[in-house]
């Protein structure tokens, strides 16, 4: 997005630094329900003007299923509790 200005990874190796949005749902939602959230936000996603303005924005739409979604999660807390028990982080 700002192409004069070089990447942190080109001065720290190994750097990354992400962020996400997703959208949840109670415990207990019924599947119906879980299904149209999802087939009308997948929608949302693939709509080339709101795509366009999430990639103007410097987003990556994400569409998927919830189960995808889920595994996403699941993958990303993993990842990250081994770099928080690797550096020995504690809550305060």
């Amino acid at each position: 997005m700002l192409p004069d200005v070089p990447a942190i990874g080109d001065f720290v190796p190994g750097y990354e630094a992400t962020n996400w949005e997703g959208i949840g749902a109670p415990a207990n939602t019924p599947p119906e329900i879980i299904a149209i959230l999802n087939k009308e936000v997948n929608a949302a996603l693939v709509d080339p003007a709101f795509k366009a303005r999430l990639v103007e924005l410097g987003g990556e739409p994400f569409p998927g299923s919830p189960s995808e979604f889920g595994k996403f999660i699941v993958e990303y807390t993993e990842k990250w509790a081994k770099v928080i028990r690797a550096a020995g982080i504690k809550p305060e």
